[in-house]
């Protein structure tokens, strides 16, 4: 089921939070036991099959959790809680590895060998990587005595709720499950349903008005480059900025919807995404970008790995592995493998290039006006370089969607810009720069003035508008609010008011309207 459907929004959610409103007058327990049937079914919806596979994954972290806290009292960090812990570490990475990246190693085995095994098709649960590293976390911080026992109800609403059990947020035991004990989480909450309802909103229209209107132009010229055309400057940056935008709103959109999905509920979740593109570096990017991962990434991998004193080279060399481990999360496959290696690059670069701005007396805190402008054009320009690895279908796709980029297939302008540039023609093509139809190679006209009209609206919404959680900010709808935003926009602040409720209302029929057909978040396949 999915958030942008109608069967979603206006039956199972409606429903849902009524009967849990009813159920939670009388028992708090019956109350969460009917919203852990409520986000069962959500996810049986599309292969009730998995259903199995959720809940063995479930009792067995619990079990082992359970274990590994009582052992943890006990003994502390024994050999004993050790071996539990590799244990249940054990069987949820091998459940990870069979479903997402058995048939990935078998073809590379098969490559190396010349073997013909053949694992057959094996398909993947929707949001294995979050449930699993889900409960990884919560594995890892029994053994390190930071639990100290939950109810399994909780528990197992913990794991399965619905709001971000399909794609995230990662969530974390110590921010949801006390939300989940507290008696006021139960009473109606008017306040959090408007807040919900706005938020929701706001993310609906996010991914069928903007990140599904920009996903043809970028379909169809990463279509080129996996077909195996050479793309120029152009029109390699043009799909590569239509993807990036694509990829922004949608992964913003789903993030808009969960929190207020979730806050209907009285239930705040962790903040996920924040304008990423306004980082001024790659590190900032990462403190924006898909938040809750970072927070993962950092805490349970390069945290244990970084442990004690570290000469510099190692640390930068963690730093690498933990954007490798992150590239291999969002799939099987070796695009995502060197996508992860060229952000672990981006991040060395950058604590270099911090270190040397350290070592010439500079307060790296502080940045010119153009310096964030160039810092924010730079980091912005690599991270869609480094999509042309994470979007393609293989690496042929995307040898030829990078050779565009780097401007080995040459510069052409479109061909329908001539008529306001032709006047330069002779300087441009003094510096290679040539005019061509894009036309002519993809079917239909005009898309070439569509597709920059799209970049241009949505760039200016990206770097010009606030985000939801600026527009929101007097209510906090969501945990770990991000604390480096410099612009208050106080005349764009909600408030529960006449005009509000309108323009809410405008937002959500425009968002409504547009849903036309079936379109799954991109985040699912990861």
């Amino acid at each position: 089921m999915l958030f942008n459907s109608y069967p979603f929004i206006f039956l199972f959610l409606p429903i849902t939070i009524l009967l849990f409103y009813l159920a939670g007058r009388f028992s708090q327990n019956i109350a969460a036991a009917w919203l852990v049937i409520a986000s069962l079914f959500f996810y049986g919806w599309w292969n009730p099959r998995y259903l199995v596979l959720l809940l063995t994954s479930i009792f067995f972290n619990y079990t082992v959790g359970v274990g590994l806290i009582k052992e943890q009292q006990r003994s502390g960090k024994s050999k004993k809680c050790k071996a539990i812990l590799i244990f249940g570490l054990g069987f949820d990475l091998s459940l990870l590895g069979y479903y997402k990246y058995a048939n990935f190693f078998m073809e590379n085995i098969n490559a190396l060998t010349g073997s013909s095994f053949n694992l057959g098709e094996i398909l993947l649960p929707l949001g294995i990587s979050f449930f699993t590293f889900t409960q990884i976390a919560f594995l890892v911080d029994a053994f390190r005595g930071e639990v100290k026992g939950y109810n399994f109800i909780h528990y197992i609403l913990f794991i399965t709720y619905f709001p971000h059990l399909i794609a995230g947020p990662i969530l974390h035991h110590k921010e949801i499950i006390p939300q989940f004990c507290s008696p006021e989480t139960y009473k109606i909450n008017f306040n959090n349903i408007a807040v919900g309802l706005t938020v929701f909103f706001i993310g609906l229209i996010k991914k069928t008005a903007l990140a599904d209107g920009i996903a043809p132009h970028a379909v169809t010229l990463y279509a080129l480059a996996d077909k195996g055309q050479a793309l120029t400057f152009f029109e390699a940056w043009l799909g590569g900025i239509c993807y990036a935008f694509q990829l922004y709103f949608d992964f913003s959109g789903y993030s808009d919807m969960a929190i207020g999905g979730s806050l209907m509920f009285g239930i705040k979740l962790p903040l996920n995404f924040h304008s990423p593109y306004k980082a001024v570096n790659i590190f900032e990017f990462w403190r924006r970008w898909h938040m809750t991962l970072s927070r993962f990434l950092r805490e349970y991998v390069y945290t244990p790995l970084s442990h004690g004193r570290q000469k510099p080279w190692r640390l930068m060399l963690n730093l690498v592995i933990t954007m490798l481990v992150g590239g291999l999360w969002h799939g099987a496959g070796w695009n995502y493998l060197i996508w992860g290696g060229m952000h672990g690059f981006y991040l060395t670069m950058n604590h270099l290039w911090r270190n040397l701005r350290r070592g010439f007396g500079q307060d790296i805190r502080i940045s010119t006006p153009i310096g964030s402008f160039f810092g924010c054009a730079l980091t912005f320009a690599a991270f869609v370089l480094s999509l042309a690895l994470f979007r393609t279908h293989s690496m042929n796709g995307a040898m030829h969607m990078l050779s565009g980029m780097l401007a080995i297939n040459g510069v052409a302008l479109p061909l329908e810009w001539k008529s306001q540039f032709g006047s330069l023609e002779p300087l441009l093509s003094s510096l290679g720069i040539r005019f061509q139809a894009i036309n002519a190679r993809i079917e239909g006209t005009g898309f070439t003035s569509d597709a920059f009209k799209s970049v241009l609206y949505l760039g200016l919404i990206i770097w010009c508008m606030p985000n939801t959680q600026q527009i929101m900010a007097k209510y906090y709808p969501a945990l770990n609010p991000y604390r480096g935003d410099k612009f208050q926009p106080s005349m764009l602040l909600w408030k529960p008011n006449f005009n509000w409720s309108v323009g809410i209302a405008i937002i959500a029929v425009i968002g409504l309207a547009n849903i036309t057909k079936v379109s799954e978040f991109l985040y699912y396949q990861f």
